[in-house]
């Protein structure tokens, strides 16, 4: 792969975006990597230029839209032509039923899941047009295709990324832009930790007594992804644990 292609990477300081900064790298790209969390981020920007990796690591909040446009606006010369995005940045947080949910946990889902990825999308995508090429990619979710009990705000914003994938697709193929939704199933990242807010006990139940999808499974994923030809474009992919039927049904032993 040529040496000078950049990756943008949101939600790079753990799990999923973590991973996929670690394989991209491998296939030879030149990395910017986002989180909020600096002393994470800052951990895994050593990690990555410990292996020769040349990173631009940038502590950003993607639900602040003037932060994201300053920040890309913004950035160095010779970063500014971004070859691949991966908008990866997203959380779930509670589990209640829509009468009864936490309008906080509401706010941070979709400003998230759906403005964040809005936001960054608005910036990097003028480039890519501009020059006839880049390739977007956008984490869904399982729960972006199928609705489970209590997952109701997080479902939606889900199914705000699958479509907005698809609407992306259909507005920027024209220009040479490939666009790619991928949508895992039970994951063990810190998602469940954040959902649960910090109850590492109840986190870990959601994993027991079958084989979940880990961080690696995904970034193996986009790695294949972008290294397909130039005139193949995996629009959509949905990746599960064997135990899990669908979003609800978990075969554990």
């Amino acid at each position: 792969m040529d040496q000078s292609k950049i990756a943008c990477i949101t939600g790079a300081s753990s799990g999923i975006g973590e991973a996929t900064a670690h394989a991209l790298f491998s296939l030879g790209f030149r990395l910017i990597i986002i989180a909020r969390r600096a002393d994470r981020l800052e951990k895994v920007t050593s990690d990555l230029q410990t292996k020769g990796a040349d990173v631009l690591s940038i502590v950003l909040d993607v639900r602040d839209s003037k932060a994201v446009e300053n920040t890309f606006q913004n950035l160095p010369n010779d970063w500014k032509s971004i070859d691949v995005l991966v908008n990866n940045a997203g959380l779930a947080q509670g589990l209640s039923k829509v009468y009864d949910g936490n309008l906080s946990h509401w706010d941070a889902m979709i400003d998230t899941n759906v403005k964040g990825l809005l936001y960054v999308s608005r910036q990097v995508l003028p480039g890519m047009i501009e020059r006839q090429s880049g390739h977007v990619i956008n984490i869904g979710s399982i729960a972006g295709k199928e609705v489970y009990d209590k997952g109701n705000v997080y479902c939606s914003t889900k199914f705000a990324v699958d479509a907005l994938t698809k609407a992306m697709r259909i507005e920027t193929a024209e220009h040479g832009v490939k666009v790619t939704g991928i949508h895992p199933g039970a994951a063990e990242t810190e998602f469940s930790i954040v959902r649960f807010e910090g109850d590492s006990e109840r986190a870990k139940a959601v994993y027991q007594g079958f084989e979940n999808l880990v961080a690696e499974d995904i970034a193996d994923a986009i790695s294949w992804v972008v290294s397909r030809k130039p005139h193949v474009n995996i629009n959509d992919l949905v990746i599960m644990p064997q135990a899990q039927a669908v979003a609800g049904v978990i075969v554990r032993k």
